[in-house]
């Protein structure tokens, strides 16, 4: 079935294809009655416009890239949605890229969307490749990294210390008279290892570090992988005291497997697990977590990146530290 084209819009709206270009592209060049003459041409053809041929008759694409590592773990959810909610209400066209925890294919998607004359990129994660990072820095755009901070960042760079966060909650169950600590993971991206660093460090601060359990199954994120990793740590070195989670659907599992093994949660295992998702404070028991400013993070983001866009003033070289906080529930209640 052929396309609708442009003059069929024009000849059914009764103007000119020159007016019904212009209409599309700046709907406040028209009046009123035509903007909505032309509306409903458009919408009774099913016209869809042709966005390379205006990306090619204007200088402006009105699209921007944004490049997560994962589209299956629900942490970048409100991230993407927050991103979407400011950046389309100003009529710009979210374009998502999964790198697949992988420099060299984050490479590849900023590649395309620099192809594509993307207005701007946000990226999550600050670790890429040299190429990359030659590009992004090069391509006169602004740029954003976002979900940790950089010591050398390109551009703006939105985040918290995953490190110190990782520490606060392990302190936490310290604190609680707990020793031997296990750190539950699955694959080891960069905010993984970074989480680890936290945990080592807080565990040797307390002269833990000969009770260091390191629990890994290379898989992604699940709930079910929470519950097979406190089996194999039961396995390998019997229950733990503690567990520190890098994320709260480990953390699920985890308490799954202690209620099917009779392990009572924080009686006999206190968990913890990081980023406080929405069903974390609806267990019973409720689950500890540290909460991070996910949904904060892409609003900013797309609030300076409009800013900058619509001024026209490049992003300068900037960290700004969200933070993060640490929610202490009946997972690890102390009696």
């Amino acid at each position: 079935m052929r396309k609708v084209t442009i003059t069929e819009v024009a000849r059914l709206a009764k103007v000119s294809p020159m007016t019904v270009s212009r209409a599309l592209r700046r709907p406040e060049s028209v009046s009123v009655e035509l903007r909505a003459r032309i509306h409903t041409a458009v919408n009774r053809l099913g016209y869809v416009t042709n966005l390379a041929a205006s990306r090619l008759a204007s200088s402006r694409t009105q699209l921007v890239g944004v490049v997560v590592p994962t589209l299956y773990n629900v942490i970048f959810a409100e991230y993407l949605l927050a991103l979407h909610e400011v950046l389309i209400r100003e009529g710009f066209h979210v374009v998502v890229v999964n790198s697949r925890y992988s420099e060299s294919e984050e490479e590849e998607a900023v590649k395309a969307l620099i192809g594509q004359r993307a207005e701007a990129i946000v990226v999550a994660g600050i670790h890429h490749t040299p190429l990359t990072r030659r590009i992004l820095s090069r391509s006169r755009i602004p740029v954003i990294e976002t979900f940790e901070l950089s010591p050398d960042p390109i551009g703006l760079n939105i985040g918290f210390m995953q490190e110190e966060a990782a520490a606060v909650a392990v302190r936490h169950l310290i604190a609680g008279g707990r020793r031997r600590i296990a750190y539950f993971a699955g694959n080891l991206d960069d905010r993984a290892l970074a989480r680890l660093v936290g945990y080592r460090q807080a565990m040797s601060e307390a002269g833990l570090e000969n009770e260091i359990a390191i629990t890994q199954i290379v898989r992604m994120s699940t709930i079910q992988l929470g519950s097979d990793l406190l089996r194999k740590c039961i396995e390998e070195r019997g229950v733990p005291e503690a567990i520190f989670c890098i994320d709260d659907n480990m953390a699920l599992g985890a308490m799954q497997e202690c209620r099917k093994r009779r392990i009572l949660v924080p009686q006999d295992v206190a968990i913890v697990g990081f980023h406080d998702l929405e069903f974390a404070a609806c267990l019973s028991p409720s689950l500890s977590s540290v909460a991070t400013h996910r949904f904060e993070t892409g609003q900013l983001a797309a609030q300076r990146l409009i800013e900058s866009l619509k001024s026209g003033e490049p992003l300068h070289r900037e960290q700004i530290d969200l933070g993060f906080k640490l929610i202490p529930r009946e997972s690890t209640a102390i009696e």
